[in-house]
């Protein structure tokens, strides 16, 4: 990429993951060893706090609208993170807001990217977060970076055609995709979401909040999961690697860890003592159930690994690493 200034769009910036990546990017001030002129937060609404840079920027709207996904990747962008999504419970709930903003969503940035290339003979730079949600069915005990994707619920579906418009795009030469399957992403503060997979942060954040939690999920449930640290150091490192690097296969299932809920709330239970771990009580929901049961929880990451990508070492240095990022006073 030949920019003089690299010009950066994150949509969905306004989103947890999102505004994380924007802060990182900001503090290290380059991206592929380019140096970052302006980056451009894309979504619906952004959180209070946002730093005081002249780097950076917001755009309020709806990038399943054209129009407005015209504006929000302009032509002078190189470079996009495309994390914007609505999430697993609510894609399934609403079947049509699902497919217009995880599908139509899509549609626009790679059109406005492909725009792009062809204004400026130069393909922008894309990572998509995509999601393990793209596998269901009968799997295998372990997955692997072999196992075909089958998802069985809309959001998963979205997210796989999302990758192959992506390898295709970039096949084409329109843009130069990467997109990476992430794990639950444990722990996210703030108030649980409609995400299928809000229980495994709040099993753990409530808690440590002195709320006690009501989990929906038998103790046994397993998780497949990766730290917000991680996966913003994942976002970055997959967009730092060469094209030549990817090859053909675009699309990676990112490293995480295999931990079950009991897990969480015993390493919860010895950082912060008994009585935290205490303030979880158990709740059925079939609804819920039924999604997360389709999810692996088990992979051999051996492509991401050779890539560079990392896990998390265990389930406490996850937890104690999100004591910190967020000042908890235990």
């Amino acid at each position: 990429m030949t920019h003089s200034a690299m010009k950066i769009v994150i949509t969905g910036g306004g989103g947890f993951i999102g505004f994380k990546l924007a802060k990182a990017l900001l503090a290290r001030g380059t991206l592929a060893s380019e140096k970052i002129a302006r980056l451009t937060l894309v979504d619906q609404a952004f959180p209070a706090g946002l730093p005081e840079d002249p780097r950076l920027a917001t755009l309020a709207g709806d990038i399943s609208d054209p129009k407005f996904a015209a504006r929000a990747i302009a032509p002078d962008t190189g470079s996009v993170f495309h994390m914007a999504a609505v999430v697993s419970g609510a894609a399934e709930a609403d079947f049509d807001l699902g497919m217009r903003v995880n599908l139509q969503g899509m549609r626009n940035v790679l059109e406005q990217a492909r725009r792009i290339c062809d204004a400026a003979a130069q393909p922008p730079r894309l990572v998509f977060a995509s999601s393990v949600a793209a596998f269901g069915g009968d799997l295998p005990k372990v997955l692997d970076d072999s196992t075909t994707p089958a998802p069985q619920t809309s959001y998963g579906s979205q997210k796989v055609i999302g990758e192959y418009l992506v390898s295709d795009f970039s096949r084409k030469g329109y843009v130069d995709g990467r997109s990476l399957r992430l794990p639950t992403i444990v722990v996210r503060p703030g108030k649980p979401n409609a995400a299928a997979s809000s229980f495994a942060s709040a099993v753990v954040r409530e808690p440590l909040n002195r709320i006690p939690y009501e989990c929906p999920l038998p103790p046994e449930t397993g998780v497949w999961l990766l730290s917000p640290r991680r996966v913003v150091e994942a976002l970055i490192h997959a967009y730092d690697l060469p094209a030549s690097e990817w090859g053909w296969n675009r699309v990676v299932n990112l490293p995480g860890i295999t931990v079950t809920v009991a897990e969480m709330i015993a390493a919860m239970g010895k950082i912060a003592g008994s009585e935290v771990a205490k303030r979880v009580s158990w709740k059925p929901d079939a609804r819920i159930e039924a999604i997360v049961k389709t999810w692996p929880v088990r992979f051999a990451t051996t492509r991401a690994l050779e890539l560079g990508f990392k896990a998390d070492p265990d389930i406490e240095t996850v937890i104690r690493d999100y004591i910190a990022d967020e000042g908890i006073k235990l």
